[in-house]
């Protein structure tokens, strides 16, 4: 076997509740406009759309209780609280019955979004790459294992400085868990390790510096991040 070239990074991972064990990720799918309400705000017409799928980096998660460096090449960032899917196992073409089989956890995440990247991307027809998928974008509390029950109902919310900014229940998601997990494994081969962002409800709305984030989902671990000055980039 040839020598690799250096050594590799640490693989990311994320704690699991109540486990020293912690969970290896291999890839971050995420759900575009999967609450009606958010869809409109949007501007779009969820009645109209399939589900629309992008992907974070790995390494994009973020420990809860973690200070996250407001991301460069932005003025608007934007947060997202999202019920998160970690899958134990994968494969292609899953039926929707068999979808929660493939189940390891649940979490509670934020999908951190560059919205000014995001609109101009829209606006040209281009991917949105550059806004969903920078440095620290994923941050995530611990996986609840599945042992405790599936969550297809409950609560979802988000406080900024402990004002509500976003409120709904997973209920209302237009694609449930097992309909996400079908309609991805039609287009990629799912795998072990793999977290599913599945979409947000209404309410998004900008970050600064110094603020105080706060999100939860009945029954799953809170997760808690603060927004830090801008990391200065170094060489390595």
């Amino acid at each position: 076997m040839n020598a690799l070239c250096f050594a590799p990074a640490e693989p990311p991972a994320v704690a699991v509740a109540g486990s020293a064990a912690r969970f290896p990720v291999h890839r971050i799918y995420c759900v575009g406009r999967n609450y009606a309400e958010h869809a409109r705000e949007m501007g779009r017409d969820p009645t109209l759309e399939p589900p629309v799928f992008f992907m974070k980096p790995a390494d994009a998660v973020v420990a809860n209780g973690t200070a996250v460096p407001y991301p460069p090449a932005t003025e608007n960032l934007h947060h997202e609280i999202e019920l998160v899917v970690a899958l134990k196992s994968g494969g292609s073409n899953i039926p929707q019955h068999e979808a929660l089989g493939h189940v390891f956890g649940y979490a509670v995440g934020n999908d951190l979004t560059r919205r000014d990247l995001q609109n101009a991307a829209k606006a040209r027809g281009g991917p949105w790459d550059a806004a969903k998928g920078f440095d620290h974008s994923a941050p995530l509390a611990a996986l609840r294992p599945v042992a405790a029950g599936h969550v297809s109902t409950g609560r979802i919310w988000l406080t900024v400085n402990d004002e509500l900014r976003q409120q709904s229940d997973v209920a209302d998601m237009i694609y449930a868990v097992p309909q996400v997990i079908a309609a991805l494994s039609q287009l990629y081969e799912l795998k072990p390790g793999d977290l599913i962002f599945t979409g947000t409800p209404a309410g998004v709305g900008p970050l600064r510096v110094g603020d105080r984030i706060e999100g939860g989902i009945e029954g799953l671990e809170t997760l808690r991040h603060t927004i830090a000055a801008a990391a200065h980039g170094t060489r390595t």
